[in-house]
């Protein structure tokens, strides 16, 4: 690994990094808290929230580097290879939908179902079952622009490289999966999604630009959103013959 810069990292962005951590763990735990009848009560209100949040800390890691280095020294926006990325991203969701349905035949959901856990995502389920338009609007908006933008700055731009200035690629590549996968506060989808953090991890450091793991990341939540709309729209795609 060796395309992500870190040398404008200092010891107080571990701080940061901390700071990351400590907000999204608080919100990991908060989220056990919470029970299946306050889960189903989402709002736009609810929603405005999230997305408001998911932006105010892309913006607080942001204002702790740009003040230093500029966006593209520190995101590497300027990639002279940026064509690849129309291979790049339709391949890495592909692996990840092999991923999953590799997890699917090994019996890991079922194993995970025995446990008494909820094996859908919270997301998932509004898009299901809402039937508000804003909601869903909010929904697809959130997915597919606020989680792919904020996530990736968060989570790939900042926390994992300052763990990687300080502690070693490796590391900071495992730590930096498993937050973006506690994150997501869903025990059931904790593997793949850990796994999708490293894919995401891999790819912004053989890329040396954000805009990769942006670009897939967005390609990866807006199949998603799009599958769970054709169903809703044909729910007699998930029937299956006696």
């Amino acid at each position: 690994m060796g395309r992500v810069p870190v040398w404008f990292y200092r010891p107080y962005d571990l701080v940061g990094a901390g700071f990351v951590f400590l907000v999204f763990c608080g919100l990991v735990l908060a989220s056990f808290r919470i029970t299946d009848d306050a889960r189903g009560e989402v709002d736009s209100a609810g929603l405005l929230v999230s997305i408001g949040f998911q932006f105010v800390m892309g913006g607080v890691v942001a204002m702790l580097v740009v003040m230093r280095v500029g966006w593209n020294s520190w995101l590497g926006l300027k990639w002279p290879s940026w064509q690849w990325v129309f291979a790049i991203a339709p391949c890495a969701v592909l692996f990840m939908w092999a991923v999953v349905g590799g997890l699917q035949i090994s019996g890991y959901v079922k194993w995970m179902e025995s446990f008494g856990v909820e094996t859908v995502q919270d997301t998932v389920q509004l898009l299901q079952k809402a039937e508000d338009p804003v909601i869903l609007g909010l929904m697809g908006f959130a997915a597919m622009i606020a989680a792919p933008l904020c996530e990736e700055v968060v989570f790939r731009g900042y926390f994992y490289p300052v763990l990687k200035k300080f502690g070693g690629a490796w590391p900071a590549a495992i730590c930096s999966a498993l937050l973006f996968a506690c994150a997501h506060g869903n025990l059931a989808v904790l593997l793949p999604l850990f796994i999708f953090g490293g894919v995401l991890v891999f790819i912004y450091e053989k890329t040396g630009s954000l805009w990769a793991p942006i670009a897939v990341h967005f390609c990866f939540n807006s199949a998603t959103v799009v599958i769970q709309m054709v169903v809703r729209q044909f729910p007699h795609l998930l029937e299956t013959s006696p």
